[in-house]
């Protein structure tokens, strides 16, 4: 029976709409908390929320930033560390992002006397933004940034803004360099020092790899920040996800095909995506049964093995010197109650001759292209996956073979 179909309410790639949200109630009430402390003490919040790539850390901090938005007043800004390779380009970047939000806002007006001079409005080509890095008045150097802020913070209040709430998205950004941890420890020292009224909350999200860098670049930066922790969501989280989606736009799901959704996806939000996109695809009639959903872990596999593994990654696994190695592993990591790391002794046992003379080579090929590591907590012969995306799509890879053949 054909429907008139929808567009997919998912977002592979892309933070989940502040509607969609689900769980995360402790990390949402704790970085909430710290928001409105900011807000009411007109003091500088530092919060660290980290977790594996994929684990959902941007759809968190939109989400909090939605709802301090909507209670205090408070404007939202957010950039990626990723788009600046230096100081500059950072301090540039965040101040045109705030200039940015400030141009499309329905309060702009108000703060048009100061802030004019570097917003315009532009017709259908939105707000331009024209920086002048050498005028005093606003903008100094990198060592006044803090005064900058104030600055900014004491006009938008002429509108009766509460703050701002500024998201440091990392993805192999300035976090990994030495200057950007001195300078953010000499950043938030200063704002300190003299006593600045800032009703600032910086959200900085990174991966416990890059903390653990941040805190051998610069140790007692580490003291300064509210650590947050993102893990894998509750399975009945993941089920609520699903329901109220496909809810949203007037598709069923039967209780066996959401059973299967949910225990593919593991609890990872960047897995949830495209599990959900691939099986709304695969649905023709509007109410989502067990095939459904077995044809889209089959196609949401190959796109997790594509899009998340590099193309020299998945096409070395794919090749057939590895892959019957690659199938026993998952299915050694299937049935495992730890899908993060192995034992190559394990995998050795249940290999033939042929596979253990390539067995060496597979895992040398596996920890050159950076999938696996020495697991050094778990003795000699341990490996653990870099990447959680990693372990499972091996895991989902493995799984699908055996029922196509």
């Amino acid at each position: 029976m054909n429907f008139d179909k929808p567009d997919s309410p998912f977002t592979p790639g892309r933070p989940v709409p502040v509607d969609f949200f689900v769980g995360r109630k402790k990390q949402v009430e704790e970085i909430s908390n710290y928001i409105g402390l900011s807000f009411r003490k007109q003091q500088m919040e530092n919060i660290l929320i980290y977790g594996d790539r994929g684990i959902g850390k941007s759809s968190l901090a939109g989400y909090v930033s939605a709802i301090a938005e909507r209670k205090y007043d408070i404007v939202p800004v957010h950039i990626s560390l990723s788009e600046n390779g230096n100081l500059d380009g950072l301090i540039q970047n965040i101040l045109i992002r705030i200039f940015e939000e400030i141009g499309r806002s329905n309060w702009f007006d108000k703060v048009k006397k100061v802030l004019g001079k570097y917003v315009k409005r532009v017709g259908l080509f939105g707000v331009q933004v024209d920086l002048n890095l050498s005028d005093d008045e606003l903008l100094p150097s990198i060592r006044s940034f803090d005064v900058a802020l104030k600055n900014i913070i004491n006009e938008i209040a002429k509108a009766d803004k509460g703050g701002l709430i500024l998201t440091l998205d990392d993805i192999n950004g300035l976090t990994q360099k030495e200057e950007f941890a001195n300078w953010y420890k000499g950043f938030s020292d200063g704002v300190s020092m003299k006593n600045l009224k800032l009703p600032i909350s910086i959200l900085l999200l990174t991966t416990p790899i890059q903390r653990e860098r941040l805190y051998e670049l610069q140790p007692s930066l580490m003291r300064i920040f509210r650590p947050i922790e993102i893990d894998r969501l509750s399975d009945d989280e993941v089920n609520e996800f699903f329901r109220k989606t496909y809810d949203k736009v007037g598709i069923k799901v039967e209780d066996d095909a959401l059973k299967r959704m949910v225990h593919y996806s593991s609890g990872l939000p960047i897995i949830m995506q495209e599990i959900g996109d691939a099986v709304f695809w695969s649905d023709q009639d509007g109410i989502i049964d067990k095939k459904d959903a077995y044809m889209g872990v089959l196609r949401a596999a190959n796109i997790v093995g594509e899009k998340y593994l590099t193309p020299t990654i998945y096409k070395t696994l794919k090749s057939t010197k590895y892959r019957s190695i690659l199938r026993k592993l998952g299915k050694m990591l299937i049935s495992s109650s730890d899908v993060s790391h192995f034992y190559k002794k394990d995998i050795e046992s249940k290999l033939d001759e042929n596979e253990k003379k390539s067995f060496n080579n597979f895992l040398q090929k596996m920890k050159k292209l950076k999938v696996i590591e020495n697991d050094t907590e778990g003795g000699r012969g341990s490996y653990r996956f870099v990447n959680e995306l990693f372990p499972l799509y091996i895991w989902m890879e493995a799984e699908t073979f055996g029922k196509r053949k």
